[in-house]
């Protein structure tokens, strides 16, 4: 029998979140309150656990057509039925068609992978890694704070780049098309522009940072 996941196309009910983007293999904590999304989760929890999210954009207040399945691996329940629940991104989908609406959104959904990849690109997951080290380290530096990285940071290509991906900060857009690009090359090229800009940043507020301190 062919497990549900494994499925080229399949219904999936489906969850919109204000700038939220899910990436796979990233975990997503949940305070479920609304009367249609407790239906939901007390009915998912019934069948394979299973969800959909998808970024809504707040102003324009559309629904992305691609987005990712969420696996509940944990749940609490709360008082008038609320629930706490802790998911991890599984598998990419993109929505054919919308099935029903109420009393919440059902989609017929198709899983979308990543193409296999032409070359080694461990040298450019490298060189991404190391930007990312730098923008923390500079990052710690202005804030006079000490950050580090988590010492289980990805170390397969295309994971790593979910990791980055998932931990950019205020821009759910540019999220949201990293989790639409179907390619682990580009997703990364992507990001080491995004760091290199940002290291370049934060370098230059450094620089300025410590002309001030030895001023004073």
């Amino acid at each position: 029998m062919t497990s549900s996941s494994k499925i080229a196309v399949r219904e999936l009910p489906l969850f919109p979140l204000p700038e939220m983007v899910l990436f796979p293999t990233r975990p997503l904590p949940l305070h479920v309150f609304e009367f249609r999304y407790r239906i939901m989760m007390n009915t998912i929890l019934e069948s394979d656990r299973r969800f959909g999210v998808l970024m809504v954009d707040p102003v324009r207040g559309a629904i992305a057509n691609v987005g990712c399945c969420a696996e509940i691996i944990h749940y609490q329940r709360l008082p008038d039925d609320r629930m706490k629940i802790l998911t991890l991104g599984q598998q990419r989908f993109r929505v054919l068609e919308y099935v029903r609406e109420k009393p919440y959104r059902v989609g017929l959904v198709e899983w979308i992978e990543d193409e296999p990849p032409t070359k080694d690109l461990r040298p450019l997951a490298s060189e991404v890694e190391q930007l990312l080290r730098d923008v923390v380290r500079l990052s710690g530096k202005l804030t006079e704070q000490n950050i580090e990285l988590p010492e289980d940071l990805p170390e397969l290509p295309r994971e790593l780049s979910y990791w980055i991906a998932s931990n950019l900060y205020g821009v759910a857009p540019e999220q949201q098309a990293l989790l639409e690009v179907q390619n682990t090359l580009l997703r990364l090229e992507r990001e080491a522009e995004i760091l290199t800009s940002t290291r370049n940043h934060l370098a230059a507020r450094s620089v300025l940072k410590d002309t001030f301190n030895d001023m004073e």
